[in-house]
């Protein structure tokens, strides 16, 4: 009898820890532009992509369970800020993914560390995310302004472009760009001549690109994205910018605004990425499975990155057993990254995810073999060169000396 009482008393406590696991429940907040300018880049691709962060990891076999809700900050920081807290205070999300637009995000990023929950930025661009106003509650996760300056500023100092003028879209994004590009440009030899600021988002850009034109500078910088770079580049070809011996320098450029300008519009133009559906066999069958999902549209590397930060997030509460925000972060920044996406990175101790960039080339139409074949890979920029040193870094994380 004692032996049966052993027996059923240690079944039941069996029972009673498979319950506790089972009860361990992530809510993952997509918060982004799910109308405009940022729409196509994020938006419901990046929804998308944490689901099948959630599948892909067999979350439920794993006995979590994984609740995705989504909402449109419209790009502006007081809505984006109002959505994180309530979600944070009365709808029990633990991580807020993705977030573009540099000006949402870095409000986010506060708030996340006010309330000691988890942000994995995927669509801002701003390296003050990991530089000045880094969180030990926030990792920035697939590209910034540092690197799109090394990779793209770069490409073009190295073919002659020492003279430059920017049109920046007139927000902590475009700033951020715009900042880190101009130190890259003068660290080699170059020339700023000149800078103007449009307003976000903007739709006429003519009075912009006279002044560019004007400046006689060798290379325009675009230091805008989605709506606003296509509609530049729309008018600069308006213009005749490029017939007349400028060079047009699109410093963040996806690969759904080069289909939607189109190949004969955008063919020339260099970009820096960190993910292209074509890399290899793995980009190619991840992006395959999500444009089953997604009405046949190939990922961007914003929603690539929400699937990423994600599936490591989901590792990392599996690891730790728990989601304590402390304990999940810790792990993350302990644990390599490996997915199909990215491959294999790190997270660093600013929160920086470090992996390679790649440089990109346009491809000419007549060069195109299909409706998403669109970019020539120039060059792989490896991790420790894309993105900023930490021996450089304003991060109070960073442990220095």
């Amino acid at each position: 009898m004692r032996l049966k009482r052993i027996l059923t008393m240690a079944a039941a406590a069996g029972l009673l820890a498979g319950a506790a696991h089972a009860q361990t429940a992530v809510k993952i907040g997509v918060l982004n532009d799910r109308s405009g300018v940022y729409a196509d880049l994020s938006g419901e691709g990046s929804v998308v992509a944490a689901r099948m962060a959630a599948e892909d990891f067999g979350a439920e076999a794993k006995g979590i369970t994984v609740e995705v809700v989504s909402a449109d900050h419209q790009n502006k920081p007081d809505i984006g800020s109002n959505i994180a807290r309530q979600w944070y205070d009365t709808e029990n999300v633990d991580v807020i993914v993705d977030v573009p637009t540099s000006s949402v995000a870095l409000a986010v990023n506060e708030i996340t560390r006010e309330k000691n929950k988890v942000f994995l930025n995927s669509g801002a661009a701003s390296s003050d995310l990991t530089g000045k106003a880094c969180s030990p509650n926030t990792i920035h996760w697939t590209y910034d302004t540092y690197a799109l300056a090394q990779g793209t500023g770069g490409a073009m100092v190295a073919q002659g472009g020492d003279s430059w003028f920017f049109i920046t879209a007139d927000y902590a994004f475009g700033h951020a760009l715009e900042r880190d590009t101009t130190a890259l440009v003068q660290a080699a030899g170059g020339q700023i001549l000149g800078s103007v600021r449009h307003p976000f988002p903007g739709s006429d850009f003519s009075s912009f690109l006279l002044q560019a034109q004007a400046s006689g500078a060798k290379v325009i910088g675009m230091a805008n994205a989605g709506g606003d770079t296509i509609n530049t580049v729309k008018q600069a070809a308006e213009f005749g910018i490029t017939q007349g011996g400028q060079s047009l320098a699109a410093l963040l450029l996806f690969i759904t605004d080069v289909r939607s300008l189109g190949l004969a519009t955008a063919q020339g133009l260099i970009m820096t990425e960190a993910f292209y559906w074509d890399i290899n066999d793995q980009t190619r069958e991840f992006s395959r499975r999500f444009a089953e999902k997604h009405g046949g549209a190939q990922p961007t590397m914003v929603q690539a990155g929400v699937y990423s930060s994600v599936l490591h997030y989901l590792k990392a509460v599996e690891a730790t057993g728990g989601k304590d925000p402390a304990a999940v972060m810790a792990k993350m920044k302990e644990m390599p990254t490996d997915d199909p996406a990215f491959g294999q990175g790190t997270v660093r101790e600013d929160g920086r995810k470090m992996h390679d960039m790649y440089l990109f080339r346009v491809k000419s139409p007549d060069q195109s073999k299909g409706e998403w074949d669109l970019y020539e890979q120039l060059a792989v920029i490896p991790a420790e060169q894309a993105f900023r040193p930490l021996a450089d870094s304003e991060c109070p994380l960073v442990k220095k000396g």
